[in-house]
């Protein structure tokens, strides 16, 4: 184990001093500028009620699929890691054993984004400065209770020292947004807004559709059995989302394919979709028609689209079986833009009042699809090196992948997608080093001013995400 955090002064800049005395200078104009935070998971009850956070494990490993899949890829069941069964069959409930395991197998991190996170979290958060291991365990547990028991540690006292100026969750449209209310209604100035995320009432193949169908019905009451009436719901659920701060959808389709269906037609695929189980076919059919209605929607009423297509989820049976969704099985596809996205951009993709991110987990599609879609479109932006390539080499290779096709002003930041609140920070500083390590290279080999770096920097890593998403 390491005598150290991984906390150099210098990290993930490049070695050649030169260069690095570029990346550090630009580095220095943009650290601490605040953090837009414009897709997202976290909690929002924690923002609403502004309670201590429980524990240690409860804080920094439960919520981030990153520390847990890696552990389940080394043979450690989750019911020791104290996730929950679907089943209701007992799993670990002592904190402190969860994070004495964690902390014996910390080791397995070594090389991977999710230790350059933690570390930070460590230091920066809670002011450790020796690593997690075997013989720190009990230590930094210590620590970090004896730290969430003060004031200063509450999820309102964080946001604010982290420098937050938004962040976005993302909700269900059957989601009452109770929370959002009562952040608004409490008169604290943090500015934490919605999302909608419709995948349970377009996704045919989502868990319980169409009791989910009848659900929005219910609370918009509108009639969901017949199309119109669908879209009317779909309609309302958007002005109630945008009512509460919402400027943005959140599609997480497998593919990216959409249709431009005849009304008929597509009232027809409703039906068909609704009455029975549908052949995969029809599924992938409606939910094509379903992304280009969600662009006619966000050309009416301005929310910005995000498509992030391209994960087989929940690829392990047995695990979304025994635990659900959102457990670290999801795993990258190849994916099609150009065609799949035609029929929508035929229809919508010259539109001035229409904006829509694509994100991807091919990389293969960056340079030959995406960064020329989004070099062309007018309605397109790439949303950044997301997910699994949410880490230095990821961001490195989407920079390089795309820059010289799509420019840097067709791109909209970084965002940390993320359910683990503590990484916000890190995610961002990671973000924020590497594109100034890539314009710094641009400088050093004269294809970039140094002027015009530094203003890139500060729109990569501030203004791109804050005007790309209307926040």
């Amino acid at each position: 184990m390491t005598d150290s955090l991984l906390i150099h002064e210098d990290r993930l800049f490049p070695a050649d001093k030169g260069v690095r005395d570029l990346a550090r200078r630009l580095y220095a104009g943009v650290r601490d500028l605040p953090i837009i935070s414009p897709h997202g998971h976290t909690d929002p009850q924690w923002f609403a009620d502004d309670q201590p956070f429980p524990d240690p494990a409860s804080l920094l490993l439960k919520p981030d699929h990153y520390l847990y899949r890696m552990l389940y890829s080394q043979g450690i069941a989750l019911e020791r890691l104290g996730i929950a069964r679907r089943d209701g069959q007992p799993v670990e409930t002592d904190s402190r054993k969860i994070w004495r395991l964690f902390a014996d197998n910390f080791y397995l991190f070594r090389g991977t984004p999710s230790r350059l996170w933690f570390d930070h979290a460590l230091s920066f958060v809670f002011g450790i400065h020796k690593p997690l291991g075997p013989d720190t365990a009990d230590d930094i547990y210590d620590q970090i209770s004896d730290c969430l028991a003060r004031p200063e540690f509450r999820p309102r006292a964080l946001f604010e020292r982290f420098n937050i100026e938004a962040i976005a969750t993302t909700e269900s449209p059957l989601d009452d947004l109770a929370h959002h209310d009562r952040i608004q209604a409490s008169g604290w100035s943090g500015k934490v807004v919605t999302a909608f995320r419709p995948d349970p009432v377009v996704d045919p193949d989502f868990a319980g559709f169409r009791d989910n169908i009848e659900r929005l019905g219910e609370i918009t009451g509108e009639d969901c059995h017949n199309w119109s009436g669908y879209l009317n719901a779909l309609r309302n659920r958007r002005a109630y989302f945008i009512a509460r701060g919402a400027t943005s959808t959140d599609h997480g389709h497998p593919s990216a394919a959409t249709a431009d269906l005849a009304p008929a037609e597509a009232a027809d695929l409703f039906a068909k979709v609704l009455d029975g189980d549908p052949r995969p076919e029809d599924a992938e059919l409606f939910r094509a028609q379903m992304l280009t209605e969600m662009a006619r929607m966000s050309l009416d009423d301005g929310l910005v689209m995000q498509i992030h297509p391209g994960c087989l989820r929940n690829h392990n049976r047995d695990l979304f079986e025994a635990f659900g969704p959102d457990r670290g099985a999801d795993i990258p596809m190849r994916t099609d833009y150009v065609e799949a996205l035609r029929p929508l951009l035929n229809r919508f993709g010259n539109e001035s009042g229409l904006s829509i991110i694509l994100f991807t987990l091919d990389e293969t599609a960056y340079s030959r699809e995406l960064a020329t879609l989004a070099g062309h479109y007018p309605i397109l932006k790439l949303g950044p090196a997301w997910w699994f390539f949410d880490s230095p080499e990821g961001m490195l290779r989407y920079r390089r992948a795309v820059t010289e096709t799509a420019g840097f002003y067709n791109t909209v930041g970084f965002n940390d997608d993320t359910r683990a609140f503590l990484s916000i920070p890190a995610r961002h500083d990671v973000a924020r080093r590497i594109d100034c390590r890539f314009l710094a290279e641009l400088v050093s080999e004269h294809r970039l001013g140094e002027s015009e770096a530094a203003e890139l920097a500060h729109d990569l890593a501030y203004r791109f995400a804050k005007q790309a998403y209307r926040l």
